[in-house]
């Protein structure tokens, strides 16, 4: 029987789009170029925002995937919150759109004239991998020209971009010739990252694993409490709920606010019932799941392995593996 209800939402935001111009080495959503190009629409944003607001939750941040790939449908999803009443705390961009000063400020513009206050501007080596940090002030410059407030994230970084140079992009291990070998290693202790989705192969070689054995000796009996927080929940452009910070995990959001359905979600309820162990015995017994790799960073990075395997075994026996296209993930570079 199913444990797992999510009764109100605290603080979150809503996924409009898992297509991105870069394939970022920290990116819990495996969000890139290689996703569709599927976008939100008014009529979903605004069933999307009733849902939210019908759950405590009156006030969102847009993220992606990079929202301003389509600055019309960004628009609607702006117009629907402001409809509904749901306040938009910020936008996220990781400023690939920028062409030039008049272009951003017409950009900005029209965001402002839709309700958004703040755009979160996103700074990193990771970003960097693919977009040059001259484009990234130019977005944080036309920000202060239209009085669009800015969030940089993260300001800790800039002193790197700077070194390095902001007209084109670099690579980690320019980063890693210029500031140190351990480089990559050291990131985390600058600003948080979540060791899921691409975060764990980007970290693979960087931390030391463990055996599965290890992992499961070490790991929560439950997983309902991750799953039942909603300090930072996301709900995605196809109606799905993404449960804590589980990545490639998903339920129905109209099964949010009552228990959820029996049967319906058979891995969710093993995570939230007897945690990675209980999902770990049942898949090895029903399906033959044996451990994928020697070693596993945490708990999380085994049950994305285990999750992997069922999609290969059955990828639509599952609704909760979702979207699939978390797991169609290109070749590591």
């Amino acid at each position: 029987m199913s444990r797992l209800k999510i009764k109100r939402l605290q603080s979150g935001g809503v996924i409009t789009t898992y297509a991105c111009v870069s394939r970022c080495g920290h990116c819990l959503y495996n969000c890139g170029p290689h996703r569709a190009r599927d976008y939100m629409d008014g009529k979903q944003a605004e069933a999307i925002f009733r849902r939210i607001a019908g759950l405590g939750c009156h006030s969102v941040h847009i993220g992606g995937g990079e929202p301003l790939l389509d600055l019309k449908k960004l628009t609607g999803v702006l117009a629907a919150a402001r409809r509904v009443g749901v306040g938009i705390e910020y936008v996220e961009t990781n400023s690939a759109w920028f062409a030039d000063p008049d272009q951003a400020d017409r950009v900005l513009n029209r965001l402002m004239e839709a309700g958004a206050s703040t755009l979160l501007v996103s700074i990193s080596p990771f970003h960097n991998a693919t977009i040059p940090f001259a484009r990234v002030r130019g977005v944080i410059a036309a920000c202060r020209r239209t009085g669009m407030q800015v969030f940089p994230w993260v300001n800790a970084f800039v002193r790197d971009l700077d070194r390095l140079g902001d007209d084109c992009s670099h690579s980690m291990a320019e980063f890693e010739a210029g500031f140190g070998p351990d480089y990559l290693a050291r990131i985390p202790d600058r600003y948080w990252i979540h060791l899921g989705g691409r975060a764990l192969e980007t970290f693979r070689d960087v931390y030391r694993g463990h055996t599965a054995v290890h992992v499961l000796e070490q790991a929560p009996l439950s997983c309902a409490r991750a799953l039942s927080d909603t300090s930072h929940f996301h709900i995605d452009l196809y109606g799905n709920y993404v449960p804590g910070l589980c990545a490639g995990l998903a339920f129905d959001m109209q099964d949010l606010g009552q228990i959820l359905p029996d049967g319906k979600y058979p891995l969710l309820d093993r995570l939230a019932t007897a945690g990675i162990r209980g999902l770990y015995e049942w898949v090895a017994r029903e399906f033959g799941y044996t451990p994928q790799r020697d070693g596993y960073l945490n708990h999380c990075d085994l049950c994305t392995d285990i999750r992997r395997f069922l999609v290969r075994v059955d990828r639509k026996r599952f609704h909760e593996l979702a979207p699939l296209g978390f797991y169609a993930e290109p070749a590591r570079e």
